[in-house]
């Protein structure tokens, strides 16, 4: 932490002061790259704003991002006021508890995407018509694929592992690049 540029600490000490984070690690890999760290805070302290989905869709899908990937730090942190620990458990159970049928439709979305996107064919879609506009639709597959591929990359990198970093930090990786 005490080698990231002020920038970088003020980024990662604000959103776990807020609750924005459950832990530092991965904003302390995203601070390699600079706009990357400032693009995830800006989607975090701006949940849900200029969102055809809403802020509580969000944070619903990158919680079920997390369980799909796997990841305790994501699954535990809340970035929307409205998200209880039954939505939360309503995720692990579609169908079950207090979601709207539009939330539902979500949760089936990212669950499909994740597991077997070849079964979201044209009645799939028919049926996702009937809870959102196409505008949405579309903000809903882009929310879900970014989220789904960050949880991974993360895990790639085995950030919570015992064993010494493959990449090793340097600072003067940060915001640099190798010509070719």
């Amino acid at each position: 932490m005490e080698e990231l540029s002020s920038r970088s600490r003020e980024i990662v000490d604000a959103g776990v002061a807020a609750g924005l984070y459950a832990t530092p690690v991965p904003l302390q890999i995203f601070a390699y790259r600079s706009a990357q760290l400032e693009q995830v805070n800006m989607a975090r302290t701006h949940m849900g704003a200029g969102s055809l989905l809403g802020g509580r869709i969000l944070e619903l899908l990158r919680i079920r991002s997390a369980q799909l990937g796997e990841c305790e730090p994501c699954s535990q942190s809340r970035k929307h006021d409205s998200i209880t620990d039954e939505d939360v458990v309503c995720l692990l159970a579609p169908g079950h508890g207090t979601l709207t049928a539009q939330e539902q439709m979500a949760v089936e979305f990212i669950d499909l995407l994740s597991a077997d996107h070849h079964a979201m064919d044209d009645d799939f879609y028919k049926r996702l018509g009937e809870h959102f506009t196409a505008a949405q639709i579309i903000e809903l597959g882009f929310t879900c694929a970014g989220s789904m591929g960050l949880h991974r990359f993360i895990h790639t990198l085995n950030i919570y592992g015992d064993s010494a970093p493959v990449i090793e930090y340097g600072q003067d990786q940060v915001d640099s690049a190798k010509a070719d």
